[in-house]
């Protein structure tokens, strides 16, 4: 039996690139059906993320006139992890296979058959892995790698040069469903399920038309959310680093006792103001981490919804 696939796609204020990359998905859809890949029932379903543009017009639109688009809005802005997860979260239950996929067409849609013939060959987890990151900035670039060789530092297993497009059976999704966090960072909590997983790498391209919903403000804060929701290692470094600043201390300590009896200290305040510097630096870096673990834990302990759904396409057809 040929499985069912859903495309998942978050959209967030895509007016400009949607009626671009709609036909796209939608003729790779009908490609993959052609060839015999996928089931007839496969469907596109785009995730508008409490967008403030027409975007939820657009899709509503091409799902009365295509049954293989469907369509869920957000009541508000949720964030493209949580956009991501309840357009996953949706399909589960009627798909055998999701294939998470930006909005702005720069991933390789021809990469999907590749997934496809991945996981008929028994993988459940397909990463899309960019194969090189020539089209990045240089500042982009050096930060991206910089980044993931921090994560692995931390013990975080992400794949390397993967983001958000990846295949992922309903199997896996239904014991992803488990994980109950509200900060999200979906590529590093998927290799934690499990399951054979695999890879197929591509280039990506330039985004066809709009701008980036990703500026550095968004991408730090995404950062700090899969280092901080995955990993404890931050704060034995703080414990690290704390017993080596009170080694240093007592050192210094009996450097000037020592210095003190011999009758040579110099009466200074530059000494003095560096020690205070310091330690006050250290101090309010580590109490900035670790506020950033109490901000989470408080998040996580209130256990709000990751996201409401307002609207379905499928209710307008009722």
């Amino acid at each position: 039996m040929k499985p069912i696939l859903y495309i998942v796609i978050p959209c967030y204020n895509e007016e400009q690139v949607l009626p671009i990359t709609a036909p796209l998905f939608l003729g790779k859809l009908d490609e993959l059906i052609s060839c015999g890949k996928i089931a007839y029932s496969s469907r596109v379903l785009f995730v508008n993320d409490g967008s403030s543009d027409s975007t939820w017009e657009i899709i509503s639109d091409m799902a009365k006139s295509n049954k293989q688009v469907i369509g869920i809005s957000l009541s508000r802005n949720s964030g493209h992890q949580n956009a991501l997860l309840a357009g996953l979260e949706e399909a589960s239950d009627r798909c055998d296979v999701t294939i998470s996929i930006d909005c702005d067409g720069q991933d390789d849609l021809d990469a999907m058959n590749k997934m496809i013939d991945e996981y008929l060959a028994g993988s459940e987890i397909v990463y899309g892995v960019r194969a090189s990151r020539k089209s990045d900035s240089v500042f982009k670039r050096t930060s991206a790698h910089a980044f993931y060789k921090f994560m692995k530092f931390l013990g975080v297993d992400t794949v390397y040069n993967h983001a958000d497009y990846r295949l992922v059976s309903s199997k896996v999704l239904k014991e992803f469903s488990s994980y109950k966090e509200v900060n999200l960072y979906l590529r590093g909590m998927f290799p934690l399920v499990g399951f054979k997983s695999t890879a197929v790498y591509y280039d990506r391209n330039e985004r066809l038309a709009g701008k980036s919903k990703y500026p550095l403000r968004r991408m730090i804060s995404l950062a700090l959310d899969g280092i901080t929701s995955l990993s404890t290692k931050p704060i034995r470094i703080i414990t690290a680093l704390g017993f080596i600043v009170a080694l240093l201390s007592c050192v210094g300590v009996l450097w000037s006792v020592i210095i003190a009896l011999l009758g040579k200290s110099v009466a200074g305040w530059a000494s003095l103001v560096s020690v205070l510097c310091l330690l006050g630096g250290v101090q309010l870096i580590s109490i900035g981490i670790i506020g950033e673990y109490v901000g989470k834990i408080y998040l996580e302990t209130k256990a709000r919804p990751r996201y409401i759904i307002e609207k379905r396409t499928e209710d307008d057809e009722k």
